[in-house]
C-alpha cells in the first residue's frame, strides 16, 4: 500500500503514526492520548491558565477577581506604555511554581535549545489570540531582537520562531531585520521592575535603511513579565516613525 493511500484511509495514517511515534507532552513528556495537536497532556492542560476577560485594555493583564468589564489597570494609568495594546495566550506564576507546565516548556524552548518547540508554541499563540489578531490590520510582525553576541551563543531567536507561525496563519509579513538590539544588556530575569526599565533603556534601534514610518507593527516576544522589553522596542519603533505598535506574547508571568 502506498503512503498516499494510507493517508486517505479514514485517518489510519494518524493512528499508525501515533503507534510508531507516540505523541508526548511538551512540558512533562507524558504520552498524549489522542491527537498530538493538543501539545500538552490532560494533567498539564489543567494547570495552564488561558488569558481571559476581564483584562487591562492596554497591557492585557487579566484581573484576578474575574468580574466586571475590561478597563485600564493601575500600572498602565500610572505609566502609560508606548504600545497601543498587548495580548498574551496564557499565564503562569512569576516566582511561586518553578515546575508550572507553561514555564517549564518556555524554559526548554528558550534555554534548552529545543528549537522544535517553536512551531507548536507559535501555533498555540496564533490560534489562542485570534480575537486580538483578526481585529486589526498589521503591516509587519517584528520579533524582539537578540544582540548578535546572544544570538551566536543561543543559536536562534525564539521570538522569530514564534512570530513565523503567526505570520503563516495570518499572512502578515515577518520582518526580523528592521529592529535591532544595539546594546548587549544583562538578562532581565533577576531584576526588579525599575531595574528592568533601566536595563533596556535605549537598547533597541531601527535600521536606518528599513523605514517603519506610518506602519502598524506587531511586536512578538515569548514572555511578558514587566513589559519593559516590549515597551522599549515600541519606543524605538515610534522614534522610527511607526504609526502604532501592538504586542503579542506566548505567555504572561503574573
Amino acid at each position: 500500500m502506498s503512503v498516499e493511500s494510507v493517508k486517505n484511509t479514514d485517518g489510519r495514517f494518524d493512528w499508525l503514526a501515533d503507534r510508531l511515534y507516540p505523541p508526548r507532552c511538551r512540558a512533562c513528556a507524558a504520552r498524549i492520548i489522542g491527537s498530538d495537536a493538543q501539545y500538552f497532556c490532560a494533567a498539564c492542560w489543567k494547570e495552564i491558565q488561558l488569558v481571559h476577560h476581564p483584562l487591562c485594555t492596554i497591557c492585557g493583564r487579566p484581573f484576578p477577581d474575574g468580574s466586571g468589564d475590561d478597563h485600564e489597570c493601575g500600572a498602565c494609568i500610572a505609566r502609560r506604555p508606548r504600545f497601543v495594546q498587548a495580548c498574551s495566550w496564557a499565564c503562569y506564576p512569576r516566582e511561586e511554581d518553578l515546575e508550572h507546565p507553561l514555564r517549564r516548556v518556555v524554559q526548554k524552548f528558550k534555554y534548552g535549545r529545543k528549537v522544535a518547540l517553536g512551531k507548536p508554541l507559535g501555533r498555540l499563540m496564533a490560534q489562542g489570540c485570534q480575537e486580538f489578531l483578526t481585529g486589526r490590520s498589521f503591516d509587519a510582525i517584528i520579533p524582539v531582537p537578540l544582540h548578535p553576541r546572544r544570538l551566536r551563543w543561543r543559536g536562534f531567536n525564539q521570538s522569530v520562531l514564534l512570530g513565523r507561525e503567526v505570520s503563516r496563519r495570518y499572512k502578515i509579513p515577518l520582518d526580523a531585520f528592521t529592529l535591532r538590539r544595539a546594546t548587549a544588556t544583562p538578562p532581565q530575569s533577576q531584576l526588579t521592575v525599575e531595574e528592568r526599565r533601566r536595563n533596556v533603556r535605549d537598547a533597541f534601534e531601527v535600521h536606518p535603511e528599513r523605514p517603519v514610518k506610518n506602519k502598524t507593527i506587531l511586536v512578538v516576544d515569548d514572555v511578558y513579565t514587566s513589559g519593559a522589553t516590549v515597551n522599549e522596542c515600541s519606543r524605538a519603533l515610534q522614534r522610527g516613525g511607526a504609526k502604532e505598535v501592538y504586542v503579542l506574547t506566548l505567555a504572561r508571568a503574573m
